[in-house]
């Protein structure tokens, strides 16, 4: 029978039940080939008469749009056709009553080319007995099984997934063999042939999975197993209506799950925009409902977009051509394949070999707040003139960035690309064609003089008159600035940048009572932090740093910059500077719940604190931390992280702020050394705080200080009236050791929490 399919048809629907309807041991009958619609062969699956309607799947030759068929399993209770396993994409079907599904004189299921006689695909066994039998369970599984012991399977189609991953079938590491079973998705919404995204259990060996780009790029891990769960999925909790088991033994590693309630239809898939999903078929909607997706956001998927594509979280689609640039197969993105990418819309000058006069260098369009790929170079040179010209010189550079920390390049097609995206820097320079950025200003001053040549020339005599007041008052600001401290030109440029941000000293006065005590929220060796309320009613934390404070013109830019250019819910936002009167005055958002030890290490306060803002406050620094450490664009370190710098806004989530010593890697840099110990003694990492050795994995121990002190609610260096030096980590460790760490939980969480197993993870 014909039934419509994903665009097109499905020439057989075989009537197959689960295995109480298993079918008797019937070898191959050629003389069924003449059954010109019925392209599975009778004998690979039969029903007996008693057996109950309602199967749970089918198996079928599935046409897609591109009128290919691949043998296929799908539902046969939910009415959208929906396949969960196909074989033969690499194998052209274009015509289905050429070929025929069946066992064949060795035993294995084959198709073949009725005509010519030539295998298409094949189970490709070695199998000691002649009579087997196919069939297909309620599970999803087509099993080639002895014909006089079904219990004897000799392959089945869940030790082959392609894009689906069923209930009851396993995902995991044959030890023996070496096989590994991934889930790869199809190439597009109607192509099932492997796409570019695979996920796989590690390896290595280590109990966690990999989403991997190109067999080559880890985007996502599930984290490790820790014996209930993977530590990166919390969807993963108790009260989940599926059970998760891991197995691991010298045979084999694998990963299963089963549904509490058989009456739910679900799936698991890597689908072809390269997420994982969980999916559940819900009849009062007839549509399959998303439970969760992992990585949660799309433009997370690593080179979803191809070279040159971008992606961004506010269109749809999510993919676009940078300018320049456009779709290279339009059809492909249309079905959600976007690995082709973009073309360039005109060669470079370099690309066309032309020495030409007549045309034109190539330019440069600047890409404001746009994520580029981590593999950037860096360059030789003292100014961003010199770095353009570094690219320009190779005709394999296709753009630059220049800041406070150097010229950085990047070669070959840019890809993994993200807008929306805030990085460090002023932004990247895209090389393009000349003809791609024309002199947009001559040519309205062209038409404009055409046009209205008289009016022009008052326009441009006032724009002239304009740009001189404005000059001067720049440098009436400027001068203000640095006639009592020649060190503040050096902040000059970066100011400039962010012209937007200066605040008025006058301003500030209003805002904070003068500075008066009544409005001091702290104060400590770099000054004191006063809040104030600006004239539009923004409430505001002015960190006004006194001339004796240690935080000088390096740390006050390091400061300035960094904060003013990242952008992250978990990081604290700049909202102005002053530098009038020789003064240093940084105003932050308010927070109105301060910092986290004046409540932490608050006998009464920490009451606040239960269990569940804990974990959210720990939660939200990580973060902060992994933006810092590796999305943003260049990998920051942070030097200083602890309870005091971790500022809690009124629904008690967390904001990294002081990023006065924090320092910014390039290219493939991932450790440096400094002369200069700068931090806190307590939350150093031992290689920093005696060596000047530091990287991220210096944050990542300050950050494992900052949680046994949320988790047990003792300060790390203990207390200084105690009369004995307590080192956290120290006792935590012995306590650990002895199994009795739970004793120190901090009391005010009722010695009981509820959350135990969560609070020995974050230990």
């Amino acid at each position: 029978m014909l039934l419509p399919a994903l665009g097109g048809w499905v020439f057989f629907q075989a009537p197959i039940h689960g295995s109480s309807c298993l079918p008797p041991p019937i070898r191959p009958n050629p003389t069924l080939h003449s059954h010109r619609h019925h392209q599975l062969h009778h004998t690979v699956v039969r029903v007996t008469e008693d057996c109950v309607p309602g199967q749970q799947v089918h198996l079928g030759l599935l046409l897609s749009t591109t009128f290919r068929y691949y043998i296929a399993i799908w539902y046969s209770t939910v009415p959208l056709v929906t396949t969960v396993w196909t074989a033969t994409t690499d194998v052209v079907v274009s015509d289905p009553t050429t070929a025929s599904l069946e066992i064949a004189g060795d035993g294995n299921l084959v198709l073949r080319h009725i005509a010519t006689n030539r295998q298409l695909w094949s189970t490709n066994l070695s199998i000691a007995s002649n009579s087997t039998m196919a069939i297909i369970r309620d599970s999803g599984s087509l099993e080639l099984t002895d014909a006089s012991n079904s219990s004897m399977v000799y392959w089945q189609s869940i030790d082959h997934p392609t894009n689906t991953f069923l209930p009851g079938s396993k995902l995991g590491l044959n030890k023996t063999t070496g096989l590994s079973q991934k889930l790869v998705p199809w190439k597009n919404n109607v192509d099932p042939s492997p796409g570019l995204f695979s996920l796989e259990l590690d390896p290595n060996g280590s109990m966690q999975y990999f989403i991997r780009w190109n067999e080559s790029v880890n985007y996502w891990t599930s984290g490790l197993w820790d014996g209930n769960r993977f530590s990166h999925m919390p969807e993963m909790t108790a009260d989940y209506v599926y059970d998760f088991q891991f197995v691991n033994n010298a045979k084999e590693s694998y990963f299963y799950y089963s549904m509490k309630n058989d009456l739910v239809v679900s799936r698991f898939i890597i689908d072809v925009t390269g997420q994982i999903k969980q999916l559940s078929w819900l009849d009062s909607r007839q549509q399959w409902v998303l439970f969760w997706a992992q990585p949660r956001t799309q433009c997370e998927v690593y080179a979803l977009c191809g070279a040159y594509g971008c992606c961004s979280l506010d269109a749809l689609p999510y993919c676009n051509c940078v300018k320049g640039f456009s779709l290279k197969v339009q059809s492909d993105w249309d079905l959600q394949d976007y690995s082709g990418g973009c073309k360039r819309n005109t060669p470079l000058q370099c690309q066309t070999n032309s020495t030409s006069a007549q045309t034109p260098s190539d330019k440069f369009h600047l890409m404001e707040d746009v994520r580029l790929p981590d593999n950037a170079q860096s360059a030789v040179s003292t100014s961003s003139q010199e770095c353009e010209v570094v690219c320009l010189n190779s005709c394999s550079c296709t753009a630059y960035t220049y800041n406070y920390t150097g010229c950085f390049v990047w070669h070959g097609d840019l890809i993994n690309l993200q807008e929306q995206y805030r990085g460090i820097g002023g932004g990247t320079l895209l090389r393009l064609a000349a003809s791609e950025l024309p002199d947009q200003q001559r040519n309205k001053t062209m038409v404009i003089g055409s046009i209205v040549g008289g009016v022009a020339a008052v326009l441009i005599t006032l724009a002239i008159v304009l740009f001189f007041l404005s000059r001067m008052c720049r440098r009436d600001r400027t001068f203000r600035i640095s006639k009592t401290d020649f060190r503040y030109s050096d902040l000059l440029d970066d100011i400039q940048s962010i012209d937007s941000l200066l605040l008025d000293l006058s301003t500030l006065r209003v805002a904070t009572n003068d500075f008066g005590e009544g409005t001091m929220l702290g104060k400590g060796g770099f000054g004191m932090v006063h809040k104030g309320v600006l004239p539009d009613g923004k409430q505001i934390a002015v960190k006004r740093l006194c001339k004796s404070s240690k935080q000088g013109i390096g740390e006050l830019k390091s400061e300035l910059v960094l904060v003013a250019k990242l952008r992250h819910r978990n990081l604290v936002s700049l909202i102005g500077v002053c530098l009038e009167e020789q003064e240093k005055i940084l105003v932050y958002e308010f927070m109105p719940n301060r910092s986290l030890d004046t409540i932490l290490f608050d006998s009464e306060k920490c009451k606040d604190l239960d269990w569940g803002r804990r974990f959210k406050i720990i939660s939200g620094v990580t973060r902060g931390l992994q933006y810092l450490h590796e999305d943003s664009q260049l990998k920051i370190v942070h030097r200083d992280l602890k309870a005091s710098n971790i500022l809690l806004d009124f629904d008690y989530n967390p904001k990294i702020s002081d990023f006065g010593l924090a320092k910014i890697f390039g290219g493939d840099q991932s450790e440096d050394v400094t002369r200069r110990i700068a931090g806190t003694y307590g939350y150093m990492s031992p290689e920093y705080a005696m060596h000047g050795q530091y990287s991220a994995k210096s944050d990542a121990f300050s950050f494992g200080v900052l949680v046994l002190e949320i988790v047990t609610g003792r300060r790390n260096n203990g207390s200084c009236n105690s009369g004995q030096y307590v080192y956290l980590v120290n006792l935590v460790w012995e306590h650990w050791t002895r199994g009795n760490v739970v004793e120190l939980i901090d009391p005010s969480l009722s010695g009981h929490p509820s959350h135990v197993d969560q609070v020995l993870k974050c230990i």
